[in-house]
């Protein structure tokens, strides 16, 4: 089932985090993202879902914070029943979109699991084996494709179930990839959260635990799909790790805290409910009873220090900044350094006054909007479109893509030589440029919302025509149902 609407996700709405999250979107924004764990039951999943609707359950206009909150304090009441239990704030939603399913059968089950490993041809590194901290060498479950597919490290079904039943986790990685339903949901909870999404699953026998205590560099949700699995969750030994941060280089520390440590989150979650994990909180998990199954949905997240690396980039650009240190110099003493020192802080803090948003921005997509691609185009259905393409055609710009849209300027004096400034249309791996008369319609026909050609504003529609097929064949635009 997929999860991404036809018209695109409502203004408000976020649909993929309200299945991640129970209660006010705004309110987690506010008080729990990047700062404390969270717990959301699936009861309170449900009943958030159903209280989405404008005005209920709350007593106040939907979208309208309680006082408090809107000040930025959290209730001292929830923020002390959620370092108990870590259970989710009762709170209204903000927005009047149509349920979500129950639990997240519809996204992922144990049959998927088979079907993957058994009929999928997946090779390494889409699957991890583990027990007790330690990863299984890939050669342990991989061989060759057979006749046709002669290929070294495609999963070896018989190999896993040994393993599995030895009691091994299996790890199912980059899912946004490879499960049609979680590919959707990832394109949907990208574009809402604005930072890039993984996910992977881990299915754990009886009694057994893949990973000790640890912590991520990168924020997670996990939503957990089958069996019983306890779960502990403790406060940092190392705030707001970074990627080159991992938990092993804190490992005594961590384990000392997991030891020692009273945890902000001790529960066993069962199917449907869901856990939100800031990056650098230390969390382990161990099965109960039977199999069990859950997804982890990683947001990598961007920080401040992303905006430092690529202002430092920038820098590049100085001639004063790259000039060569004396000769003879010795990088590893200080007296030597300190004049160096000075010398590059002032002419570095000189660039950071010069950087514009502008430039910074530039950067920034060339970096980060690679990181998640937009909705899957099918080929042949997309030439097919482009080929039966017509005035009265629906599209819709593709869900998921990043854009960044630059108005161009028509010339002071028209002449014939002279045509203005043109659109430019960034996209995450170039740019496209069009004629400035085409600046309305194209901002028209990127909002996400499906059109007919011929109803875009300021532009002839035999000119709609060609701009919308340079835009399909350049799979910006794609067929939407009418």
């Amino acid at each position: 089932m997929s999860v991404v609407p036809e018209t695109g996700p409502l203004p408000d709405g976020r649909p993929a985090l309200r299945r991640c999250v129970a209660g006010d979107p705004e309110e987690f924004a506010t008080n729990y993202w990047g700062r404390r764990a969270l717990l959301s039951p699936a009861a309170d999943l449900a009943s958030s879902a159903q209280s989405a609707r404008p005005g209920a359950a709350s007593g106040r206009p939907a979208g309208e914070p309680d006082a408090d909150l809107a000040a930025g304090e959290p209730d001292a009441d929830l923020v002390a029943g959620e370092r108990a239990s870590g259970v989710a704030p009762d709170q209204a939603g903000s927005a009047g979109e149509q349920p979500a399913p129950a639990g997240f059968a519809d996204l992922f089950s144990l049959a998927a699991v088979d079907e993957l490993l058994s009929r999928r041809g997946l090779r390494t590194p889409f699957l991890r084996i583990a027990k007790n901290g330690s990863v299984v060498g890939d050669s342990q479950f991989t061989g060759s494709g057979g006749v046709g597919a002669e290929i070294g490290d495609q999963i070896r079904d018989d190999k896993v179930a040994a393993l599995f039943a030895s009691g091994h986790t299996v790890v199912l990685q980059a899912l946004h990839r490879t499960w049609p339903a979680l590919v959707d949901f990832s394109t949907q909870l990208a574009s809402e959260a604005g930072h890039p999404v993984q996910i992977n699953a881990y299915i754990t026998p009886a009694e057994s635990q893949g990973f000790s205590a640890h912590y991520d560099v990168h924020d997670v949700f996990v939503l957990h799909v089958a069996g019983e699995k306890h779960w502990t969750v403790h406060e940092p030994v190392h705030l707001d790790p970074l990627r080159n941060q991992p938990w092993t280089d804190h490992s005594k520390a961590v384990a000392e805290a997991a030891r020692e440590q009273q945890p902000v989150v001790d529960a066993v979650l069962h199917p449907g409910d869901a856990l939100y994990v800031p990056r650098g909180f230390l969390h382990s998990a161990k099965a109960l009873g039977g199999v069990s199954a859950h997804l982890t949905i990683g947001l990598h997240t961007m920080t401040r220090y992303l905006l430092i690396q690529e202002l430092a980039a920038l820098a590049a650009n100085e001639v004063d900044l790259r000039t060569a240190l004396p000769l003879g110099f010795n990088p590893g003493d200080p007296a030597q350094l300190a004049p160096e020192l000075e010398k590059v802080v002032a002419l570095f803090a000189d660039h950071l006054h010069t950087v514009t948003p502008d430039d910074l921005a530039d950067r920034l997509r060339r970096r980060t909007w690679s990181g998640n691609r937009p909705a899957p185009l099918p080929p042949l259905a997309h030439a097919q479109a482009i080929a039966d393409l017509a005035i009265g055609t629906t599209l819709r710009r593709r869900p998921g893509l990043n854009y960044h849209l630059v108005p161009g300027a028509a010339p002071a004096e028209p002449t014939p030589a002279s045509t203005g400034t043109p659109v430019r249309l960034h996209l995450p791996d170039r740019t496209i440029t069009f004629p400035p008369e085409t600046a309305t319609a194209l901002a028209a026909a990127l909002t996400g919302t499906p059109f007919a050609v011929g109803d875009l504003p300021d532009l002839p529609p035999e000119d709609q025509l060609v701009l919308t097929r340079r835009l399909m064949t350049e799979a910006v635009l794609v067929a939407s149902p009418a």
